[in-house]
């Protein structure tokens, strides 16, 4: 169980604080909930708590796991691109990873699309996608490593710079 003032990351919304534990009756029936509150949005959720863990409600990841997201982003060994995949095949993959809550999903849609950037120029979904994998990423690994998110962030551009530095040259 989760309490007040812990953070929390919410699947494809990234990290939260619970602001409190309430209880209130919905038809009829007496259930508690979470109030979490969105940190990058301001958006208030109601988690039912008996729920929490079905909706992907989970603790923002430990340091160890930071540190490896952040050497699997830097790891290319995995990278497929998108060959013989359209971009809607693509685009349903990277959002289920987005909303499963799953921190390594998410940072494997931002190393896709990243290194995807590398050879041709992003759509405008992607780019969407991109900076939504970015943001949710940034945010809890800026918690988990006690952080400024631009530090993070300055990290992860450093882990593709050869990516951008060909886009630069274009």
């Amino acid at each position: 169980m989760f309490q007040a003032n812990e953070l929390v990351v919410y699947p494809a919304q990234g990290v939260g604080r619970v602001e409190r534990v309430e209880r209130q009756v919905i038809g009829g029936a007496s259930t508690e909930f979470y109030i979490v509150r969105i940190l990058t949005n301001n958006v208030t959720l109601m988690v039912p708590v008996t729920n929490a863990v079905n909706v992907g409600l989970r603790s923002v990841c430990s340091p160890e796991k930071a540190h490896g997201i952040l050497a699997a982003l830097k790891d290319r060994s995995d990278f497929t691109g998108y060959t013989g995949q359209n971009w809607n095949r693509r685009y349903r993959e990277y959002s289920e990873k987005l909303k499963s809550g799953d921190l390594a999903d998410v940072a494997y849609v931002l190393k896709e699309l990243m290194l995807i950037g590398r050879d041709k120029e992003l759509s405008f979904g992607e780019r969407r996608l991109l900076e939504q994998a970015m943001n949710l990423v940034t945010l809890e690994l800026a918690f988990a490593l006690d952080r400024d998110k631009d530090e993070v962030t300055a990290v992860i551009h450093e882990a593709f710079e050869d990516v951008l530095a060909k886009e630069g040259d274009e």
